[in-house]
């Protein structure tokens, strides 16, 4: 088996060499750039502070350093005029595997999962490929920083926020990591789908027993952390942060009789920092999930019901739902080539009840602050990182084009795989026989 996975490997990459071989034939290789810029005449979403008309922002040495209507530009600045644009904080996928995975069919290239159900020492930071295609896919489309997690075990691992320009995972990472937890589930997959609901909820309550026994030992490790003669147990080591609240829990849970239990749970172990994740069928009990007051970070929004008896929209205007109800809400794609489509998530929960100003902050602001990076991230501030982005009108609309796109402060070149394979094909040579005809491509 493995040998037959490695000759498909070879065969996929031969195949790909003649769409790759155009590639390198450019003349000049387009890099980032640092520096002193002022984009000017630009309408500035900084979605914390309003709307700013005609206004200028300042970056320099990574930072904002200057944003409003009336900025002096300073003379060593690069100025960039974007007037009839609009300029917007990079947006935030608040659940990826951008970075671990590469080909879908080929296990070789993809890193997310590992073998056990206890793993939550397992970074996902370290199994970052900076050179994955899909990276500058994704951040040409102006989403500059996604949650990158693993998947599988109840425990699969710890996740990290990671900026979508870098040369090693250590330069992309942007501050942020959480434990993530699989709750136990009363549907788990159609293989149980047979069984009774008391059968199912014996082998819920089952897994739930071992999921407390390993928090439990979590516990008593965090009491006897300074003994000289403590054990090492990375497994449970790892989740020693959680007990003390230094590090937040991501729990993924999706039905709403687990999304009940889980609010539960989480009151019965007093942990302080709990973010449900998934939260598909969170529309019906978003009441419940406000008054425990747990952030969400829900998605994919363009997914089909959970049950058959649904609406058609019911997974579009689940986000929407919360946020009214009082749960603060962040986005994600939970994909790997198609980060890129986040905006039109987006779109789709705000044309379904969310709303266009918290649909925006869904996958900004409260998606940095849900993530740990608030600080830094999720809106056009002074002091703040300068991941921005520079439109040509609505980015949830797919008619906009992104002319400039800024990460860390850089200047990073609006090319990916894609625009470079459009651009060679789009302006192609058709065939020519021995007589010098041009031969028609289309017959």
């Amino acid at each position: 088996m493995k040998k037959i996975k490695q000759i498909s490997f070879l065969l996929l990459v031969t195949l790909m060499l003649p769409l790759l071989s155009f590639a390198q034939e450019d003349d000049q290789v387009l890099k980032a750039r640092t520096g002193k810029f002022a984009l000017t005449n630009a309408k500035i979403f900084t979605v914390t502070n309003g709307i700013i008309e005609n206004g200028t922002i300042v970056i320099n040495n990574g930072i904002i350093e200057a944003v409003g209507a009336n900025i002096t530009v300073p003379n060593d600045a690069e100025v960039i005029d974007v007037k009839g644009k609009e300029i917007y904080p990079g947006m935030i996928d608040g659940g990826t595997t951008l970075g671990l995975a590469e080909i879908g069919s080929i296990s070789e290239s993809n890193d997310f999962r590992e073998t056990g159900q206890l793993t939550p020492q397992m970074q996902a930071l370290t199994a970052v490929n900076p050179n994955s295609v899909a990276i500058p896919v994704t951040r040409v489309s102006g989403v500059t920083t996604v949650w990158t997690m693993p998947q599988g075990g109840t425990f699969p691992g710890t996740a990290a926020s990671i900026n979508l320009f870098g040369y090693t995972p250590d330069q992309m990472f942007a501050g942020s990591k959480g434990i993530i937890m699989n709750y136990p589930s009363m549907n788990s997959g159609r293989r149980w789908r047979r069984l009774s609901d008391d059968e199912m909820k014996k082998r819920q309550e089952k897994a739930l027993k071992q999921v407390n026994d390993t928090w439990d030992k979590a516990e008593l490790y965090a009491k006897l952390e300074s003994a000289e003669d403590l054990r090492n147990y990375p497994e449970i080591e790892a989740l020693v942060p959680v007990v003390k609240g230094d590090s937040p829990i991501f729990i993924e849970v999706n039905s709403a009789k687990d999304i009940l239990s889980a609010i539960e749970w989480v009151k019965g172990r007093g942990y302080a920092k709990v973010i449900f994740t998934g939260v598909a069928e969170g529309w019906r009990v978003a009441e419940e999930i406000a008054a425990a007051g747990i952030p969400v970070i829900t998605g994919p929004v363009q997914a089909i019901p959970t049950r058959q008896s649904d609406n058609y929209d019911a997974a579009y205007a689940n986000p929407g739902v919360m946020s009214k109800a009082g749960v603060k809400v962040a986005l994600r794609t939970m994909e790997s080539e198609n980060v890129r489509n986040l905006p039109y998530h987006a779109g789709f929960a705000a044309s379904f009840g969310m709303g266009r100003e918290e649909a925006l902050k869904a996958i900004t602001i409260n998606a940095a602050e849900i993530l740990g990076v608030g600080d830094q991230l999720g809106s056009i501030e002074v002091g703040k990182k300068a991941n921005i982005f520079v439109a040509t009108g609505d980015p949830f609309e797919t008619a906009t084009k992104i002319t400039d796109l800024f990460i860390d402060g850089y200047k990073v070149p609006m090319t990916s795989r894609h625009i470079r394979l459009y651009d060679e094909f789009l302006n192609r040579t058709p065939s020519v026989d021995k007589n010098k005809k041009a031969i028609d491509i289309k017959k």
